[in-house]
């Protein structure tokens, strides 16, 4: 088992450069996934781990050992792609030992591991079928079978679960999950699911056009995310971020009136913030994080309500057209059209900055604040 660690890592094609200088290490063991929008880099990122791009400059070291110039098949990786990539004409048991016997591996080594992986993964009573007789799921079992035989320091994971469907990519996520803790290797995963992302990871690295821009456990970036993009990136649905202006700052907390909402200004207890009055912020909130007595309380129009059954999801508007997403239960006689009053703890929202960087203060003690006029 091996950990790797990228230093200043930076990819270019001519003058262009699409990753710029990533910094990450990864322990061994972990489970690090690499999320962000599409054309983010972090799939031609993971391509530079397995030595499929050409590094322009920095360092990558898998095991202590520095890999830049090693070539994909001796760097210890094993790669699962988005494409299944198995050969039809192949049996199961044939898909999965092609590399070994490419390899030269003897013949009773490639049976011992090919059984081996079917044994974890579920597959043994299919290994004389052919792909054609497979499900999505199945045959997404043969390829990361193909990639454990080859017994990798790293797993390479390039959005394994998209051409599945919904069921199949949650029973597919349960899988994966079960045998990193079954395999205990580490893996380095890439999706533009952030839900996959939040329930596999031990670590997520959040990427926005080349750069890394936050580092973290899939919970201490959905409580303290630095910036708006990963605020509103991470969780789903995603955080509330409503635009205002700072109307005091005296110490005791962060006093904002919001923009386009019908409702008084706020205390965020929130002290040594420097935020002076008149200052343009967002204020962020987790649409579970609205209640029916907080001291803080919007009034907005409701465009529409989904009932999923035990909760719903409330979608209103303030009068400048910004969307608020409430989760609530217990609301099934609400809709569309109607007005919404939403209460929240000013406790619970985060304030960002009008460049959109997290402003952190210390926290205020309730019976310190006053009351907002």
């Amino acid at each position: 088992m091996s950990g790797l660690e990228l230093k200043n890592l930076q990819k270019r094609y001519g003058d262009v450069v699409v990753i710029h200088g990533a910094d990450l290490k990864v322990e061994p063991g972990e489970f690090c996934v690499f999320v962000g929008p599409s054309g983010c880099g972090k799939s031609t990122l993971l391509r530079m781990i397995a030595g499929l791009e050409e590094i322009s400059s920095g360092t990558l070291e898998i095991g202590e050992t520095v890999m830049n110039d090693v070539d994909p098949s001796e760097r210890g990786v094993a790669m699962v792609f988005q494409s299944y990539a198995l050969y039809p004409h192949l049996t199961v048991r044939e898909n999965m030992g092609f590399g070994l016997r490419f390899a030269k591996t003897p013949k009773d080594e490639i049976e011992t591991r090919v059984n081996q992986a079917a044994k974890v993964l579920e597959l043994a009573h299919l290994l004389d079928r052919k792909p054609k007789a497979l499900s999505g799921g199945q045959r997404q079992r043969v390829a990361i079978g193909r990639a454990i035989v080859r017994k990798p320091d790293v797993f390479l994971f390039d959005e394994p679960l998209s051409n599945l469907d919904a069921e199949l990519r949650v029973n597919m996520r349960v899988e994966i999950a079960r045998l990193h803790k079954e395999l205990g290797t580490t893996i380095v995963y890439v999706t533009h699911d952030q839900v996959e992302a939040m329930t596999l990871a031990d670590k997520i690295v959040v990427l926005r056009a080349g750069r890394i821009e936050q580092v973290g456990s899939p919970l201490a970036l959905y409580d303290d995310p630095d910036n708006v993009f990963i605020a509103g990136f991470i969780g789903s649905p995603k955080m509330n971020l409503l635009t205002g202006e700072v109307v005091g700052n005296d110490g005791s907390g962060v006093t904002v009136r919001l923009d386009g909402v019908e409702a008084d200004p706020f205390i965020l207890p929130l002290a040594g913030v420097q935020a002076p009055a008149g200052a343009k912020i967002t204020v962020g909130i987790r649409p579970e994080h609205f209640t029916q007595t907080g001291s803080a309380r919007l009034k907005l129009d409701i465009d529409i309500v989904e009932h999923l059954g035990g909760e719903s999801y409330i979608y209103a508007r303030n009068r400048t057209g910004q969307r608020v997403v409430i989760k609530a239960t217990g609301v099934r006689e609400l809709r569309s059209g109607q007005p919404v009053a939403p209460a929240f703890d000013p406790a619970a929202a985060l304030l960002f900055d009008a460049d959109g960087l997290r402003l952190r203060g210390t926290a205020v003690a309730a019976e310190t604040l006053l009351v907002a006029g």
